[in-house]
């Protein structure tokens, strides 16, 4: 198993948990959390594939992608607990899940021939529907449209990773790297309440 497939199946398990913890405290029952925690992990990667005409979608071409799912739905229900007394633990995992799909998506759509300009989207497009969809279900402002730098991260990272890649960075590097600069923009963004500025 490459670097690569190893960073899927744990974005995937990172975002189903995330999908998952936002629903839990809702009074829903397990089949809407799991539900949520499906549609936040396959959400994006399946708006990415369609758009680049990739068939078929990754999780309906390996099944192990719907076990990361599986297993991140039950470890919310199993640890439930323990996952609330981690600081931030909703955020911890988004975080998390937007830097896995963001670098994977670039790779993604740049394996498909299309220009870095276009992965970079595509890369962006990976990492952020999955939770806009979750809010919408949650009845949430999606977190794309609050103040809070979290799409623009996304795209940071993207372009970073365009960047080594025409140096000729190492590939597995280049993945680890900019996957770091993504999760070091969000947790500076949020510590020192940095934000874009507004249109207003």
């Amino acid at each position: 198993m490459d670097l690569q497939y190893g960073l899927e199946l744990i974005g995937t398990f990172v975002f189903a948990i995330s999908g998952a913890l936002a629903i839990r405290e809702r009074e829903h029952d397990m089949f809407g959390a799991g539900f949520t925690g499906f549609i936040t992990a396959i959400g994006g990667g399946t708006l990415r594939d369609i758009l680049l005409d990739s068939y078929p979608l990754v999780w309906i071409g390996d099944v192990n992608f719907l076990y990361s799912i599986l297993v991140g739905i039950l470890a919310a229900f199993i640890f439930p607990n323990f996952l609330s007394k981690l600081r931030k633990t909703f955020f911890l995992f988004d975080t998390l899940g937007i830097a896995f799909f963001t670098v994977l998506g670039v790779e993604k759509a740049l394996s498909l021939g299309v220009r870095p300009e276009i992965a970079a989207i595509m890369g962006m497009f990976s990492a952020v529907m999955g939770g806009v969809i979750r809010d919408t279900l949650t009845n949430e402002i999606p977190i794309l449209f609050r103040k809070e730098i979290y799409a623009s991260a996304c795209l940071a990272g993207a372009i970073f990773y365009l960047i080594l890649n025409s140096f000729g960075v190492s590939r597995d590097v280049n993945l680890l790297v900019s996957i770091a600069v993504i999760i070091a923009i969000r947790l500076l963004s949020m510590k020192y309440k940095l934000s874009l500025p507004r249109l207003d």
